[in-house]
C-alpha cells in the first residue's frame, strides 16, 4: 500500500508516493536521490542518518516516510546559502572537523540546530547537543572546537 505525500525539503516542495514501511532515509537517498543522509545502523544508534524536521535533529532511519506529510526536512544541502558554504561548513573545515566526511552531514544538522536555538553555546551544551552522532575519524574535539568557533 502507498501513500502520496507533500513536504518541503531543502525548501522546495516534493510529492512523494511512498510505501507504508518506507523510512524517511529510504525514501531520501532511494527515491529523492539525497545521498548525504548516510546509513549506518538502520536502528538510531549511530547518528549518521540525522535530519532537521521541523528544525529539530531526527534520525531518518526511525520516522517513517508517510509520517512527513505537510512537514519541512532541512538535509545538509539545504543548509547552503545561496550555493555556498556557511560559516558553520567554513569552520569545520578550518578547524579539521571532518575527515572521512561520513558524519560530517549529521554533524552540520545537529550543529545547525543547536546554534539556531542557542548561538552562544557552552562547551558543555555544544557536547550534549552532538551525543548520539558517531564519528570514527576525529575524536570529536574538533568537531567540537568547530561550533563554537562558528558561534563567535
Amino acid at each position: 500500500m502507498t501513500q502520496r505525500i507533500e513536504l518541503v525539503i531543502n525548501d522546495r516542495c516534493r510529492t512523494v508516493e511512498v510505501a507504508s514501511n518506507t523510512t524517511l532515509l529510504e525514501m531520501l537517498r532511494d527515491q529523492l536521490k539525497f545521498k548525504s543522509v548516510k546509513p549506518g545502523c538502520w536502528r538510531g544508534d549511530c547518528g549518521l542518518c540525522l535530519v532537521l524536521i521541523d528544525g529539530r535533529p531526527i534520525k531518518s532511519c526511525l520516522v517513517l516516510a508517510q509520517e512527513l506529510d505537510d512537514r519541512e526536512v532541512v538535509t545538509v544541502e539545504g543548509l547552503l546559502d545561496n550555493g555556498n558554504i556557511t560559516r558553520l561548513h567554513q569552520s569545520f573545515i578550518e578547524k579539521g572537523a571532518l575527515q572521512c566526511g561520513y558524519c560530517t552531514p549529521a554533524f552540520l544538522l545537529a550543529s545547525e540546530a543547536l546554534l539556531r536555538r542557542n548561538p552562544h553555546p557552552t562547551r558543555e551544551r555544544v557536547c550534549e547537543s552532538m551525543n548520539g552522532i558517531l564519528c570514527r575519524c576525529t575524536g570529536y574535539k574538533q568537531i567540537v572546537d568547530a561550533i563554537l568557533a562558528a558561534s563567535e
